[in-house]
């Protein structure tokens, strides 16, 4: 992934500049400019694509078959939890809740019969007139019963389970997403494609990746990777259209895996999202803050380049003096900061770099 930097200066880039003549490589007079390099401290932001997606995103399914009788909702429409979305033909679940609701009661009667039973028997037992296994013959009978109304009610509450699925509720607050169902289609807990999405999205998730380096970056600087979640700064978000995302996020998880196939570690950012402005789907780019406390920045016109490497002219003595120097470029175009080459103190030329020579006087 590419990263964009770019900076807000916090202090002075250059200080001490004047105007003095030197002389070119012809003894004619020139006129540059040189200055002082003092060291402040600069906020840098870093630019990542980011994928959107709701809190929960949950892709609503039928539990039981049938003809979708009624659509209860309309594709965008805000719905609360256990609020119904369809509802299911339920002619035949009502009658297999009577069938399973009238076993029970037979059951209940034969276990009745069977406990008369068993209590007759153990009075004539008591009195020798049958034998044993005609008392344990009736108790069996008994466990036997007891062990059919068990079936019973759990086929009732089976019965009124399928029963309550024909009405198929929300499972979170959210928004509802596209209906390619319409009232009078066949549905069934096997078909591949959802009745529609619910997207909870009163809070949206904002997926970004970083690449190795930077993640480990990250941790150096902040010791690791809960105390990164806990120190770093807020993040902004810039939608599609390029504008600003009014509230602020902030990082809530760094993955402590690294994707074999891109080499990335995927990071999840949370905003608040009051207004329903931020789509689950879209996609957007984060905007990371990070300081850089004590750096030197320069114009990138004090600087040239010979392949590849990046040089500035130093006065020492009065004479200008090539360096090499690493820098990071600002992503406004016109600066650089200073990462190794130079030192606070000293003293560059800051304009007119292609004009001068080795040793010219400054």
């Amino acid at each position: 992934m590419k990263k964009v930097i770019y900076v807000c200066v916090m202090g002075l880039v250059l200080s001490a500049c004047a105007r003095n003549k030197g002389t070119d490589a012809t003894g004619q007079g020139m006129s540059l400019r040189h200055a002082v390099l003092e060291k402040q401290d600069v906020e840098l932001t870093e630019r990542y694509s980011a994928a959107i997606q709701g809190k929960q995103d949950i892709a609503i399914l039928p539990q039981v078959g049938g003809f979708l009788t009624t659509l209860c909702v309309h594709e965008g429409e805000v719905v609360k939890k256990g609020a119904p979305l369809f509802l299911i033909d339920s002619v035949n679940f009502a009658a297999a809740l009577r069938v399973a609701e009238a076993n029970e009661q037979a059951a209940r009667a034969l276990v009745a019969t069977q406990e008369l039973t068993y209590e007759s028997k153990k009075a004539l037992r008591a009195k020798d007139v049958i034998s044993d296994y005609d008392l344990q013959l009736a108790e069996n009978n008994l466990l036997t019963a007891k062990a059919q109304l068990a079936q019973a009610q759990a086929g009732v509450v089976n019965a009124k389970q399928n029963l309550s699925y024909t009405v198929v509720k929300s499972p979170c607050n959210g928004v509802v997403g596209n209906l390619p169902f319409r009232e009078g289609a066949l549905v069934s807990p096997q078909m591949p494609m959802p009745l529609t999405t619910v997207s909870d999205n009163s809070e949206m998730y904002i997926y970004f990746s970083m690449t190795e380096m930077q993640a480990m970056r990250l941790l150096r600087t902040y010791g690791s990777s809960s105390q990164a979640i806990a120190q770093m700064p807020a993040v902004r978000l810039e939608m599609a259209d390029g504008a600003l995302y009014p509230i602020s996020g902030k990082v809530e998880s760094i993955s402590g895996v690294i994707d074999g196939q891109t080499g990335a570690v995927s990071v999840r950012t949370v905003f608040a999202n009051p207004d329903r402005m931020l789509l689950s789907g879209g996609s957007g780019t984060i905007i990371v803050p990070t300081e850089r406390k004590g750096v030197l920045v320069i114009p990138q016109s004090a600087t040239y380049e010979i392949q590849n490497k990046v040089y500035v002219w130093r006065v020492v003595d009065g004479m200008a003096v090539s360096t090499i120097i690493d820098v990071t470029p600002i992503q406004n175009g016109k600066q650089y900061i200073v990462e190794k080459g130079l030192s606070a103190g000293d003293e560059i030329v800051i304009e007119g770099a292609a004009f001068i020579r080795e040793g010219q006087k400054v």
